[in-house]
């Protein structure tokens, strides 16, 4: 099975944000400038889902996400934060890890599947812990990475 989502290792980052739009608009950007997106229409498009309702699902984690047209497959891109930021969460806790997806407007189940395999990761004891204690782009593009080749197997 191929994995659903592509990631590369520039769309992976360490970052010290203040809040959420500060979050959503670095995000925008990242996406942006990693796979040659419209930043205004990433950004739009995060908002637009996050104005339906938060997408910090918990253990401190948020999974903002949008569906683009522009893209030929689900994109993704992780955030971690040098400090944990309120993101209106369901368990009320503030974020340090932001993994955004991006999905092609027209890709219906397929963008429900790469999130079912982003939520499946993180909600994982050790790769949570692993992603929460990684000091370096390399150490979360690599623990990213290979997550995503075990759920695909």
């Amino acid at each position: 099975m191929d994995v659903i989502y592509k990631l590369l290792p520039e769309a992976v980052w360490v970052d010290d944000l203040a809040d959420k739009r500060a979050i959503l608009e670095a995000m925008a950007t990242r996406f942006a400038k990693v796979y040659a997106l419209d930043r205004v229409t990433v950004l739009e498009g995060l908002e637009e889902r996050e104005a339906l309702g938060s997408t910090g699902f918990g253990r401190a984690v948020a999974l903002p996400h949008a569906r683009i047209d522009g893209l030929s497959r689900p994109v993704a891109a992780l955030l971690k934060l040098e400090s944990p930021v309120d993101f209106a969460s369901a368990d009320k806790l503030p974020v340090d890890l932001v993994i955004g997806l991006l999905s092609p407007t027209n890709s219906g189940a397929t963008h429900l599947h790469a999130l079912a395999a982003l939520s499946r990761m993180v909600r994982d004891e050790d790769t949570h812990r692993a992603l929460s204690e990684a000091q370096d782009t390399e150490a979360l593009y690599a623990l990213l990475t290979n997550a995503s080749d075990r759920d695909a197997a």
